[in-house]
């Protein structure tokens, strides 16, 4: 069992909450049994080192059933150990050490998608995970994140994915302007999600939601620029019913994805 919180090993591993040291190693730091259990479950190749206190692994027989079908070894470490590895305040048992795996922009619109969304200079870390977990959700085909944005394997954003990191196409380090062209090449409309668009319900009704898209989602505070909104095909809002001043990114981001989807599978 490993037991000490500050041996050389521990450390390397908590220093993946840096973005130096996930530039520098190509890894990042997995946590907890959800998305541990994704990563067995959906890519277990993209697994280094797995770590996890006795009592949590006989909570969770199934993650120790799926490592070994997998061949890899889970290594017992104490709860001090954990909690120095890991980014959270109270970790839940489990710590993997993942190799990066981004997806490269070209191969996403090689493969003919119908639905991506876009994040341009999205720097909070929730909602950048949370729009990923909708996509999948939706039957997105692809996530982008632009060079602007958070870093993917930021652990609060890879918390925030609950597991769907694993589950479709991330790329990361684009440019808009390409991701617009690429999309256009591909015969993806490109919809920019912004209050000063059309309102949503119009151009749902106007049934232009039904053809393959690429929404485009931008920064929290500032939104998209000027010169954003006039490259993108049609910027759209969501309407806004009662009194609330505006909607969270990520909560009008899956309104968005949803819309598509249902439109696309009806």
């Amino acid at each position: 069992m490993l037991d000490n919180p500050r041996s050389p090993r521990v450390r390397a591993v908590a220093k993946l909450a840096k973005k130096g040291a996930r530039s520098e190693t190509g890894l990042f730091l997995l946590e907890g049994p959800q998305a541990v259990s994704e990563a067995l479950t959906f890519a277990p190749h993209l697994i280094d080192e797995l770590f996890a206190t006795p009592t949590a692994l006989d909570r969770h027989p199934e993650i120790a059933s799926r490592a070994s079908d997998a061949s890899l070894d889970v290594e017992f470490v104490t709860e001090q150990v954990l909690d120095s590895m890991a980014d959270t305040v109270t970790p839940q048992g489990f710590v993997a050490v993942c190799r990066q795996f981004p997806t490269a922009v070209k191969d996403i619109f090689a493969a003919g998608p119908t639905l991506i969304a876009v994040l341009e200079e999205v720097r909070d870390p929730g909602n950048a995970g949370t729009i990923i977990r909708a996509a999948d959700a939706a039957g997105a085909d692809a996530v982008i994140l632009t060079g602007r944005s958070v870093d993917l394997y930021n652990p609060k954003v890879v918390r925030s994915t609950t597991g769907s990191i694993f589950h479709l196409p991330v790329a990361v380090e684009a440019t808009l302007e390409d991701v617009l062209l690429r999309a256009r090449e591909a015969g993806l409309q490109t919809l920019a999600a912004d209050i000063k668009g059309d309102d949503l319900l119009d151009v749902r009704t106007a049934g232009l939601l039904g053809t393959p898209t690429a929404w485009v989602f931008g920064n929290e505070a500032r939104g998209l620029p000027d010169e954003v909104l006039t490259a993108v095909d049609r910027a759209v809002s969501l309407p806004i019913y009662g009194q609330a001043e505006s909607l969270n990114l990520a909560t009008a981001a899956s309104v968005c994805l949803y819309e598509s989807a249902f439109a696309l599978r009806s």
